[in-house]
C-alpha cells in the first residue's frame, strides 16, 4: 500500500481504506467497460439529484444546490459517451452496482424525516468521495496521457460534488451529529471494500 496516497486520501476524502492498485491495471484492460460503467454512474447521479429535489422541494438550499450539479452530471454522461463513440466503442448493459446497493441497505428507512435526508446526503457523499479516489488513481495509473487528463478533470469535479454533499447535511442536521453519523459511514464503507471483487469493469 502506498502510505503517501492512503494518507492524502484519508486527510482529503475521510475515506478508511484506499483502492487496491491493481484495481487500475484491470480497468486498463477493460476500458469499453469501464466507461460504460463510467457513464451509467454519472447517469444515476444526475436522477437521484432530481429525485431529491422532487422529494425535498420544500428545501431551498437543496433544490438551489442539486439543480446545476443534475446539469453538471448530465453533461459528464455525454462526456463518457462521446469518448466511447471516438474510440470506436458503444455504450454496453448497465451493471449491477454492488458498492451502492450495499450503501443503501444502512441508510435508515424509517423515523425522523431529518434523519432520512441526512443518511441520503451522506451516501451520496461517500459514492462522490470513492469516485473521486478512483478517477485520482486512473488520473495516475492509466498508460494514456490524455485518458489520464480526462479523469483528471473528473476526479476534480467529484471532490466538489463530495464536499456539497457534506455542506449539505450540515445545513440540515446539526453538525456533531453529521460527524458523528459520517464516522459511522466510514467504518461501514471499509467493510464494504474488504469484501468486494476487485473487478476491472466497474467504477465502484
Amino acid at each position: 500500500m502506498n502510505i503517501a496516497y492512503s494518507q492524502h486520501t484519508k486527510n482529503i476524502l475521510g475515506l478508511q481504506l484506499p483502492t487496491d492498485p491493481r484495481w487500475v491495471n484491470l480497468a486498463s484492460i477493460s476500458l469499453e467497460a469501464i466507461l460504460t460503467d463510467h457513464a451509467y454512474c454519472e447517469q444515476k447521479a444526475a436522477l437521484t439529484c432530481i429525485s431529491y429535489i422532487q422529494r425535498y422541494s420544500d428545501r431551498k438550499e437543496l433544490v438551489e444546490e442539486l439543480a446545476p450539479i443534475v446539469t453538471e452530471e448530465w453533461g459528464h454522461f455525454r462526456q463518457v459517451l462521446a469518448e466511447l463513440k471516438k474510440r470506436g466503442l458503444s455504450l454496453g448493459k448497465q451493471r449491477k452496482d454492488e458498492y451502492v446497493n450495499q450503501l443503501l441497505l444502512f441508510q435508515r428507512k424509517g423515523g425522523d424525516i431529518e434523519n432520512r435526508l441526512l443518511d441520503q446526503l451522506l451516501t451520496m457523499a461517500l459514492i462522490e468521495a470513492r469516485s473521486c479516489e478512483r478517477f485520482k488513481r486512473l488520473s495516475e495509473g492509466l498508460e494514456d496521457p490524455y485518458l489520464r487528463n480526462f479523469y483528471r478533470k473528473f476526479m476534480e469535479s467529484e471532490a466538489g460534488h463530495y464536499t456539497l454533499f457534506i455542506t449539505l447535511a450540515e445545513q440540515y442536521s446539526p453538525k456533531p451529529t453529521v460527524r458523528a453519523r459520517w464516522a459511522e459511514w466510514l467504518s461501514y464503507e471499509i467493510e464494504i471494500m474488504k469484501h468486494l471483487t476487485i473487478r476491472g469493469d466497474r467504477i465502484h
